[in-house]
């Protein structure tokens, strides 16, 4: 792999800042890549690009579309869009597609989301490498020898299809209901009003304009700190419920009628649960950090629970295998056999709101039965050598049952804890689950004693 492409091509996607890292040069090439990997150039085919709302994605984008047009590939762009509509052109049209996001990372950074026909995804073992070594050699030819697009270029308004797509999976019907909506300056913005906007609801927006430079909280709501806003709106409002959406609008975080945060791992079993009175006996995928109350409810509602590493394109790639109906993350990620086997913040958060419009309950009261146990949190430690501490945990607790499915997981009756080493940085994240929180908490410690030795 060429150098200049070490730091940005991940195990999952491209990204990296802007333009020391990522810039039009790199993108161009990848998209050149791109279009011989997924079989489109010469003339073969069509690929959908779209992007987020940062100030570099417009460039980025057309140097992708680009190199995607310089194969001989025909480009169809529909411009300003969420992930999880890129995803949903990629399925409607049966088209390769690059969808032009940092998600929830900094304003300084951007990167490439990427997969087949269908949506399919293109990860680091699926593509992606040998992506990256292909376009290694275009970064070092002479300026002269970059070819001239001669594919076509199309533009699409794609927008009303995503929103048709999403209601005809999840339509809201019963009482109107009050919601807060935090898009964080994200692709939520342009989203959330084509969707939501199409329901009998009464949507209370926080920072829905499109900024890119994320002005009032970054675009994450895996970080807790960033729900604080959408938390005062909702109880000054005496709104249902809140929804936070990360920056490219493919994760959705839950805030029930008290400002509290639901668990995304919640959020899981109600969808779920949901599924398995259309679709008896179904199998559903949860990752190893989801709450074991998932699997409980899923087993006990007549489903087939499939455990799975973390990350979207390996939940993908076993949804297909094992023909699963859905999967959850604990990250926020919710992935559909409907939408293309693809994940959907805004179709999460449709189940949600269907779910308790059918009902004249709240959202904790909807929510409790799918709640069960005390959790940690993720929990990140900076190490040095990650291997090293996880076998130094697998032998300080070799008395107890264990995988390494992803990372490491210890199991008992009254918890469980996973550790597993980030893809990008020397982090050890941390999840810890527990009976009671007087468990979970000495259990967390315990752990984090060892891994902090």
């Amino acid at each position: 792999m060429h150098a200049r492409l070490r730091p940005v091509v991940k195990a999952y996607d491209v990204r990296g800042r802007v333009p020391d890292q990522l810039d039009p040069a790199i993108a161009r090439a990848l998209g050149e890549a791109f279009a011989d990997e997924v079989g489109i150039s010469e003339g073969r085919g069509r690929a959908v690009v779209g992007r987020d709302m940062r100030a570099s994605s417009p460039e980025v984008a057309g140097a992708v579309a680009d190199g995607i047009r310089a194969r001989g590939g025909d480009v169809v762009e529909i411009g300003l869009a969420s992930t999880d509509m890129l995803y949903c052109a990629s399925g409607v049209l049966d088209v390769p597609g690059v969808m032009v996001t940092a998600s929830h990372n900094p304003a300084a950074d951007n990167g490439l989301k990427l997969c087949r026909a269908g949506a399919r995804p293109i990860g680091l073992s699926s593509g992606l490498a040998a992506m990256a070594e292909a376009a290694s050699p275009l970064l070092d030819r002479d300026p002269a020898d970059v070819p001239e697009p001669t594919g076509t270029l199309e533009s699409l308004e794609f927008l009303q299809t995503y929103a048709d797509t999403l209601l005809g999976l999840a339509p809201v019907e019963g009482r109107r209901l009050k919601v807060v909506v935090d898009a964080g300056n994200g692709m939520a913005g342009h989203t959330v009003p084509a969707v939501l906007g199409r329901l009998d609801l009464e949507v209370i927006g926080l920072y829905l304009e499109l900024d890119g430079t994320f002005p009032n909280h970054e675009a994450n709501p895996l970080d807790h700190s960033t729900l604080v806003d959408l938390q005062a709106a909702v109880r000054e409002h005496g709104a249902d419920l809140g929804l936070a959406f990360d920056g490219d609008a493919d994760r959705c975080f839950v805030v029930d009628e008290h400002g509290d945060v639901v668990a995304p791992s919640t959020i899981t079993a109600l969808v779920a649960a949901r599924h398995l009175l259309q679709e008896p006996g179904a199998t559903i995928l949860h990752n190893v950090i989801c709450s074991r109350a998932v699997p409980e409810i899923v087993s006990e509602r007549g489903g087939v629970p499939v455990r799975t590493p973390v990350g979207h394109s390996l939940i993908k790639a076993e949804m297909a295998r094992t023909g699963a109906v859905f999967g959850g993350e604990h990250s926020g990620h919710f992935y559909f056999r409907e939408f293309y086997l693809a994940d959907s913040g805004m179709l999460a958060a449709l189940h949600v709101l269907a779910a308790l419009a059918e009902t004249e309950t709240t959202v904790s009261a909807l929510m409790e039965e799918y709640s069960r146990y005390s959790a940690s949190g993720e929990i990140n430690s900076r190490v040095d050598d990650t291997d090293a501490v996880l076998e130094r945990l697998s032998r300080q607790y070799a008395d107890h049952h264990q995988d390494r499915l992803d990372g490491l997981t210890v199991t008992t009756d009254d918890w469980w804890f996973n550790v597993r080493a980030s893809n990008t940085e020397p982090l050890l994240r941390l999840n810890v689950e527990g009976a009671d929180d007087a468990t979970m908490e000495r259990v967390r410690d315990e752990v984090l004693a060892v891994v902090r030795a």
